[in-house]
This record gives C-alpha cells, structure tokens and sequence, in this order.
C-alpha cells in the first residue's frame, strides 16, 4: 500500500511580518550608529576643535635641532691643540636605494670602505628611519669626493655631505693632558641631557676634552621644519641659531710639553710640570702616548686592540693614575719632618757603614753605597742621598709622626686637579694596614718608608706638587690645567681663579731653608747625587734625586742592572725647581726602569728647564 507525504503549506503572512520587524531593527540600528557618528564628529570637531587643530599643526611642523660648534683648545701662548676642520662624509638613503648592497659594492670600487664602517653602517641601519640619511665613511679625502661627485648621477641614493670634525693637530704632543672626542655611546646617551646632546655625534672622552666638557659643547639650535605625511622636510622656518661652545686656553706649554717628550726618548713614564706660584700645569707628560685622531670617528677594531692590549699601555695616563714608590726623593720632606719634632738638628751626624740594623735582628737595611758614607748630617745625608741616615730618622721618627706631617704636602690624597681619574697614591699607616692586611706595623717598615719604599706610593702629580709646595715653603696651590675661557662675543678671556690648598705648618721657618739649601747642594756640590744638571745652569736649580725598586731584593742579594731584565730595573726619579730663591717651576720625572735618578731622570728636568725659561725670556723680549 503506498503512502504519501503531507505537504505543508508556507505562512506568507507571518514571514511577512518577521521580515518587516527585522528591517525596523536594523534602520533604528543604523540610525543610532549614524546619530552617534554625528555626536563624535560634534566633539572631534567643536569641542576638541583647539586640541586637535594643535596636534594637527604639530604634526605638520617639526623642531629640528642644530649642534653648536665646539670650542677651541690653545695652550697658554695661543698655539692651537684641538680645532674644527670641514670634513666630508658619505651618507646613504636606505629608502632611494633599490639594492643597498650592490650600491655599497660600486662605492667600493671609487672609495676605501673598510668592514669596520660596513659593520658601523648596517648597525645603524637598524636604528634610523629609512628615509634618513645614514653615515658609511667619514673624513673622505678631495680625489674621494672627486669620484663619487663625477659618479653621483648614477647613485641617486648617496648624499656627500659636509661637517666640522675634530682634529688635534699635533698628534700624539700632549695627548694625555688634551685628551680627545667620539661618538656618543649607548652608555653615554644614559647619562647625558638627551635634549642639549639632541644633535651632537661627539663628546669628550677623557682629558682636557672631558673635564671641560659642560663648557666646550656650547648649547644646541633649533629649526622650525615642516614636514609631510611621510615625515620628509618639505619646508624650512624660522629656528634658533646654536650657541657655539667657549675657547679655552691651557696653562701647558707646547714648547716645553715637546721638549719633555722629546728627553724621555726610549723611556716610558711621567712627568708634571707646575707653576709654584699658583698651581699651574706647564706641562703634563704621560709616554708612551697616542694619537688622539684615531678616536674621533670611531677607531678600528685591530688598532684599539694594539693600543690596549699593549705591554707599554700607551692609552694609560701615567701622571694622573700610575703610583710609584717615591723613593729618595722624600728624603728632604722627611728632613724637614724630623727638624719640625726636633728629632734631629742640622749638626746631629751618624755613621753610615753601608748598612743599617735594628736591635735583636739580624737583618741589614743597605745603603745604596755598598761602602757607606762615613759620618753624615742632614746637609750631607741629602746631598749624596745616604739611605743609613733616614733609616735612622724613620725610626726615631716613628711611622705615626711621618704619616701626620707628610700628609700635609697631600700625599695619599688626590690634588684636585681640573681632570678626572686622578689616582690617590698611599701614604701608609698602622690604621691602614690593620684595616686592609689585619697586621701589625713593624719597625723594619718603619725604616723603609723613611726612604720612600715599602707600601708607599705616589702619582707623578702628587709629587710634582709637594715639590711645589716645598719651593714655596709651605704655600700650597690645587693644581690646574685651565688657564682661561672665551665665549664667543666675549670681549675679554676670563681667567681661572686658582685654589689655595691649606699650607705645610711647620715650627720653625728657618727650617725650610736648611732643607732648600740641603737640595740646591744636590745639584751644586761635587759629592751630589744630580751635580750634572746644576753644570753651566744660567739659574740656580735645587733637586733630588730617586731610584725606586721593582721588585725586592733578598737578604745579601745583590742588584745588578745588567743581569736584571730591562722591565724590572730600577725606576729613576728627580724632583726639582728653579730659581731656587725665587721659584717659577716644580718639576717631578720618573723615567720607568730608567735606573740612577741622577743619570736619567734628573737630565730630563733640565732639559724641560732650560725650555721653559728659554720659553719665558723670548716673552719678555
């Protein structure tokens, strides 16, 4: 039997209606959404009218910051050390580039393009907008810009543009004192004022450059620019002209600072120079040296590594930062110590058999002269150095007196001088050697410390300006390198106004001149340790002379230079000034593994002497 299935039959009015109520639904949707297009287009453009109409202009012109022009750097004569040279650089348009590094690889066929500046350039790259120019080579040279403006037609994307650049134009001459710029780093961007740097690419790195950074920068410019939707110049307002940085003028002498290099020959070591009058550094000596123009647009890879990693440490600033046993040349401060606790008196004499021992130790503290020196005041201990007598001076001294008094001269203290990372050398104590070894002091310490070894160390700086101090007989100046500034405008330099630092307080003045006449004898009598330098002197020169040991020698061990290898010779040392009664500079050498102070160190002070004066009588001609 067959079965038929019921049809059923659709409802037209009812899908009618539902069709109808679903067309209310949506017009009243679509009129809500329009009436709520319209209340927004209301606020945006009635009530936030102002607010937006700014950010709209803000959009359109743009600040765009001018770097200043970077102060000058001449030393006390007006001899330029550190100018501003027009210099062209190669700057590539990612975004008008189509391949960007087949067009590198033309442009290495015109210019020298080193991996270092690829690997700079692709850094960058990664940073910057690609509309923006991006630096690939600097410092280009005229035939360079020749080719690639003849081939510019062809390189649409690269730009040759010009800019000032650091240069020192006396290379390495005083490049630990003068110092040098480079780019800012992502370590400097985190301690700079980005907003003053916004258009600076360098900044002072160490020296001269860096200390007086704040003032040699100048203040950034501003050039109202409108700009397009892509964010391209299109238009150039109004701006702020930069304020360029101010002219400073060294106390250095470029003369003497040569001189000074120049006497060191093979050596390497220190040596400061200063004005006892008033603290100024005449010259600052640190060698090996290096040349500050390798630094400016980025030095390679292969030559920072020479330079750092070299056993002679060129990059190191001796005068500031390296700390050497003084050696003999305390032996007058120490004098002067024992006079002021009227441990001894200038007629007081010992014998000196060429060695000196303690009570119940067996041990002999040598004199430098294996034969000794005989019967020996102060007078005669200075002149010919005599190590027995300030062994026993040290002792009868004690290590706490010594510690007091030549702490006044600012040993074991930074100076202050106008320069960072200054080093604050030792001047050894019991309380410092409890608080860093946890031991006693012990009275054979004692004795050494009194001829400037031992723990005791000192900057060339530090010595140079306790000789200063001692030439002016207790008047102390904080040393400094700034002599004067020049804004741009500026009728007239402004001098820098020295610092005086608290004086040597002593009991009895008249000691001062038993130990300047002990060290003018060093340079004047037959028996003293540096009478070469004082030979034919047109001035009258007072000095001493030092050797500081390397390395210690054993009971009964002898030294012998020729034996020693050449790194771990003796240290020679000479501190000195001139004219003696009326001094006008205070000069301390160490000449590194230099041997006698008198053979090596001292020659060098005259030479830089000579200069000097040689210097000062031209001016007053």
């Amino acid at each position: 039997m067959v079965q038929f299935s019921r049809l059923t039959l659709k409802d037209h009015l009812r899908e009618t209606h539902l069709f109808n109520q679903r067309v209310v639904f949506a017009a009243a949707v679509v009129i809500l959404l329009f009436i709520a297009l319209l209340a927004r287009i209301f606020y945006l453009q009635v009530i936030q009218h102002d607010h937006y109409s700014t950010l709209s202009e803000d959009n359109r012109f743009t600040l765009l910051p001018l770097p200043p022009t970077r102060g000058l750097i001449y030393d006390r004569n007006g001899i330029l050390l550190a100018q501003n040279l027009p210099t062209f650089t190669l700057e590539l348009i990612p975004a008008k580039l189509s391949n960007l590094k087949e067009t590198i690889a033309t442009l290495e066929t015109m210019v020298n393009i080193t991996a270092e500046d690829k690997r700079r350039f692709y850094k960058l790259v990664k940073k910057r907008r690609r509309f923006e120019g991006i630096p690939l080579r600097f410092r280009l040279t005229d035939e360079e810009v020749a080719k690639l403006a003849v081939n510019q037609y062809r390189l649409p994307g690269i730009e040759i543009n010009a800019e000032l650049t650091r240069q020192y134009p006396h290379g390495a001459l005083a490049s630990h004192a003068i110092g040098y710029v480079a780019r800012i780093s992502e370590d400097d961007l985190q301690k700079l004022d980005t907003t003053r740097y916004a258009a600076t690419r360098y900044i002072g790195k160490v020296g001269v450059e860096k200390a007086y950074e704040e003032i040699l920068h100048g203040e950034v410019g501003y050039q109202e620019v409108e700009i397009n939707a892509q964010g391209r110049e299109v238009n150039v307002r109004q701006g702020t002209l930069p304020i360029p940085g101010k002219n400073i003028y060294l106390s250095l002498d470029l003369n003497v600072q040569r001189v000074a290099e120049q006497s060191f020959k093979d050596y390497s070591g220190a040596l400061v120079a200063i004005d006892p009058s008033d603290g100024a550094i005449l010259a600052l000596v640190s060698l090996p040296t290096f040349d500050p123009n390798l630094f400016v647009n980025g030095i390679d890879t292969d030559t920072y590594k020479e330079l750092n990693e070299s056993p002679t440490q060129p990059l190191f600033n001796r005068a500031l930062q390296g700390r050497y046993p003084p050696g003999s040349t305390i032996k007058p401060f120490i004098g002067l110590n024992a006079l002021d606790y009227n441990t001894i008196t200038p007629e007081k004499s010992i014998n000196c058999p060429g060695y000196y021992s303690l009570k119940n130790d067996e041990r002999h503290y040598r004199d430098w002269r294996k034969e000794g020196h005989g019967h020996t005041n102060l007078l005669k201990a200075i002149t010919e150095s005599c190590d027995v007598y300030f062994y026993d001076v040290a002792l009868n001294l004690n290590i706490d007196k010594m510690h007091q008094f030549l702490g006044q001269f600012g040993f074991g203290k930074q100076t202050g001088v106008d320069l960072r990372d200054e080093a604050t050398g030792l001047l050894p104590s019991r309380e410092w050697k409890q608080r860093t070894q946890h031991q006693p002091w012990y009275p054979g310490e004692t004795l050494i410390t009194g001829i400037g070894q031992g723990y005791w160390l000192t900057t060339p700086l530090q010595l140079a300006n306790a000789t200063a101090a001692m030439s002016m007989k207790g008047h102390r100046w904080q040393p400094h390198i700034l002599q004067a500034s020049h804004a741009v405008g500026q009728d007239e330099p402004e001098d820098f106004t020295p610092v005086t630092l608290p004086d040597v307080n002593i009991k009895s003045p008249d000691n001062w001149e038993l130990i300047i006449n002990a060290m003018h004898n060093v340079t004047r009598d037959a028996h003293g340790t540096a009478r070469s330098i004082g030979l034919n002197a047109p001035y009258e020169i007072a000095g001493k002379t030092g050797t500081a040991q390397v390395y210690g020698l054993k009971e009964g061990e002898k030294y012998d230079a020729k034996k020693v290898s050449k790194h771990l010779r003796d240290h020679a040392l000479f501190i000195g000034f001139a004219p003696v009664q009326e001094p006008r500079i205070a000069v301390a050498v160490i000449a590194e593994n230099g041997g006698g102070g008198g053979a090596t160190a001292a020659p060098i002070a005259r030479k830089v002497m000579d200069a000097f004066f040689e210097d000062q009588h031209e001016e007053a001609e």
